[in-house]
């Protein structure tokens, strides 16, 4: 009996899919195959007009489908856009009613909260929406890594540390595929930089690549198991990602594990043949002359059909499992939006982080009633970026009104005035825009100026002074380094609420409604309070008055650095800084002219990404990496540390040595010797997040190390090596907040 079912699973016993989709296979004509490999799209949104099919009918605003083959039954799939929420249509032609998706707060909260559980029910309820309107796959998280702040996506991004991003993302992913809904984990790999993001060429090393720009994948693909995988438009050291086949076959699938469909960004790659040959499967949104290029290709010989035929089985595969096609499945169009709205508002708060809070300014003492709010962002409050990582919701909490419903008063004549500024302003600036991608750019009115006078009627009114100090960015462009600094009218109005607030004996403090890294060195002394709010989602309003009025305590840790000066940044030699316009930033091909950060972009500071750069080179810095305030103390203490062979085990106690409820992030670095290799002075390895602590209360964090996650690439012998050595374990609260260290051998 034993040999027998050894035999049996040698040979392999297909299940009935299997045997369902070989016998479609078989059936499919060499046409219908290529068919299947290319996709469509939305007509009028996302497709060209030489775009094959239109299936914009089954659900309005998704960004394309798979092709069904009527011939044999062969379904189809719908994908959509979503990385901070389903982005479909909210209004269908010939349809009463409105299907309005939740705008859940952006990537760069989700990892701000490092709290994998979050954000894992983030994703579920996700994925729950996309099941109720009918979408199979969300092409979703974002997840490349910030190399640089002036990235327009990062803020549809994690990290600029590759285990921050790929523990966060492999928690999304599970989250959204809890419905039997597919994630897309996106854009594979090293998509750093929107300026001619299709036609750049990223000259990096192996190492950086291995090590930072593939590392958070690879984190992705083995604990969360997406069902399906976007490649990036870029070219890495001159070949286009989706014809690589040591990146697509034999990193994602041979190592990773990766059994899914890998799709490309929409019009990504110009060679179907050589996509097939590397095992890029779904090529989007599809167009005549790419179904041509496979047919023509198999039959003159240059193709082998066996590539053809993997990719399809991936394909038919994802079709035959997907929601979609299960029997008796219907879409009713009625996902919980109110449930969901409650988890967006809990789950912004924990991605907001305490940049500062000298003599105890926040939260907000009870005894404040008025409050006088500042920037026009406190009014038109910014729940997200632009692009594809939008989301089609039916509101955004304002400031303005976050605080009224937490039961602050605001000065109806002030509000009145910048909501008149915030209309005119834009749509003067809306009338200036002429590119083509004007409908996918979120246009913003410029900082309203305030006169001395009005600002003093303010102090003689209100108990406190808040500023919202706005900036978004999104897909097809980089962000200018202007956005980076605060303008003139910015600045001004900083200045002069915190001289004359100050001077009455009042507190002021800064709301960051931002989707990147601003500069804040030059001001952040004048404020009593920062809190960076990020872009928080629909309730964004709410979420902050949540934390200002503290009903909820800050816990999150920034997972980028904050930089004095973008020039101290190790990448700024090697990014597009003010290089973007209108022919090198939109989703179209240019001609290659050699220009530097643009037609190529050299990685030339390597691993030295992020605090790594920061840290080894000892540049000071406006807020570290894993930075963030509570309106509580932590202690840590009796770190205890346990080694085996495979598993380094850390654990440590928590206590809450303050007067308020809240949770800490621990976080563990680790400094390698660097004998034989380079090495950062530090490196994020474990990190945990407590649960909420009563005062007083203790918790012991574990945190586990594999051996193997020590090792760095060697590129001389193209393999990950382990240097024997002594070992620096830092348990800390930040890249420079180090409370414990403890030293281990390894031989």
């Amino acid at each position: 009996m034993i040999a027998g079912a050894v035999l049996l699973l040698a040979t392999g016993c297909k299940s009935a899919l299997d045997k369902k989709i070989d016998k479609m296979i078989e059936q499919m004509t060499l046409e219908e195959k290529a068919r299947i490999i290319v996709g469509t799209g939305n007509e009028g949104r996302w497709v060209s007009e030489t775009a094959v099919g239109d299936m914009k009918d089954v659900v309005p605003g998704a960004a394309g489908t798979t092709c069904p083959i009527e011939r044999l039954d062969i379904p189809f799939v719908i994908l959509a856009d979503g990385p901070a929420g389903v982005n479909i249509d909210s209004t269908r032609e010939h349809e009463a009613g409105t299907f309005y998706c939740t705008h859940f707060p952006i990537g760069t909260v989700m990892s701000s909260t490092w709290n994998t559980e979050l954000v894992e029910n983030v994703g579920q309820s996700i994925g729950d929406e996309a099941m109720h309107y009918g979408v199979d796959v969300v092409l979703g998280p974002g997840m490349n890594i910030h190399r640089h702040p002036l990235n327009g996506r990062n803020f549809e991004y994690y990290s600029e540390d590759p285990l921050l991003t790929g523990k966060t993302a492999a928690a999304m992913i599970r989250g959204i595929q809890a419905n039997g809904v597919g994630a897309c984990p996106k854009h594979f790999a090293a998509n750093n930089q929107e300026t001619n993001r299709m036609g750049n060429d990223v000259q990096v090393s192996q190492r950086a690549l291995r090590e930072i720009y593939l590392k958070g994948f690879e984190i992705a693909v083995r604990e969360g198991h997406p069902k399906t995988l976007m490649t990036s438009y870029n070219k890495i050291n001159g070949v286009s990602v989706s014809e690589r086949r040591d990146l697509v076959t034999e990193f994602l699938r041979d190592e990773c594990g990766f059994d899914g469909v890998v799709m490309t960004d929409w019009y990504g790659g110009d060679h179907p043949e050589e996509q097939m040959k590397a095992g890029n499967d779904l090529i989007m949104p599809g167009q005549q002359w790419q179904m041509d290029s496979i047919v023509n290709a198999v039959n003159a010989g240059r193709l082998d059909i066996k590539y053809v035929d993997q990719s399809v089985r991936r394909i038919l595969k994802l079709i035959y499992t997907s929601p979609r096609n299960e029997p008796g499945h219907t879409y009713d169009n009625h996902p919980d939006l109110k449930a969901h709205a409650t988890v967006t508002r809990q789950s912004a708060t924990e991605g907001m982080v305490l940049l500062k809070n000298e003599g105890q300014a926040l939260p907000i003492a009870h005894s404040v009633k008025e409050v006088a709010l500042f920037g026009c962002a406190s009014y038109d409050f910014i729940a997200g970026g632009s692009g594809s990582g939008d989301v089609r919701r039916a509101y955004t909490v304002s400031m303005l009104e976050g605080l009224q419903n937490a039961g602050y008063s605001v000065d109806p004549i002030l509000a009145t005035r910048y909501n008149d500024f915030v209309k005119k302003s834009i749509a003067e600036n809306l009338s200036k825009v002429t590119t083509r991608f004007a409908d996918m750019v979120r246009i913003r009115p410029n900082e309203m100026p305030l006169s001395e006078s009005e600002i003093a009627a303010q102090v003689q009114r209100a108990d406190y002074a808040i500023i919202t100090l706005g900036r978004t960015c999104g897909e097809y462009y980089d962000r200018p380094s202007s956005d980076f600094e605060l303008t003139d009218v910015e600045r001004a109005m900083m200045e002069n609420v915190c001289r004359l607030f100050h001077a009455a004996g009042k507190k002021v403090v800064v709301v960051l409604n931002i989707g990147g890294v601003i500069e804040t060195q030059s001001w952040k002394q004048l404020p009593d309070a920062i809190l960076c709010a990020w872009q928080p989602g629909q309730e964004g309003g709410n979420s902050v008055a949540d934390i200002l009025s503290g009903r909820q305590n800050p816990s999150g840790k920034l997972p980028m650095t904050f930089p004095i000066a973008l020039t101290d940044i190790g990448a700024n030699a090697n990014f597009p800084v003010d290089q973007t316009s209108e022919n090198v930033s939109v989703a179209s091909r240019r001609v290659d002219r050699g220009e530097k950060n643009v037609d190529f972009t050299r990685y030339d500071e390597g691993i030295y990404v992020g605090y790594r750069w920061f840290d080894s080179r000892q540049v000071e810095v406006a807020y570290p990496f894993g930075y963030g305030l509570s309106y509580t103390t932590f202690d840590y203490a009796n770190v205890k540390v346990n080694q085996s062979s495979k598993n380094i085990k850390i654990a440590v106690d928590i206590t809450n040595s303050g007067k308020t409820a809240g949770k800490e992030v621990v976080q563990l670095y680790v400094a390698a010797p660097g004998a034989s290799m380079d090495k950062p002075a530090k490196e994020l390895k474990a990190f945990a997040k407590t649960a909420e602590l009563e005062p007083g209360q203790k918790e012991t964090v574990e945190l586990t190390v594999a051996v193997d996650d020590l090792c760095s690439f060697d590129e001389n012998l193209n393999k990950w090596m382990l240097e024997p050595g002594t070992y620096k374990l830092m348990v800390a609260s930040s890249s420079r907040d180090i409370r414990h260290t403890e030293t281990i051998n390894i031989r």
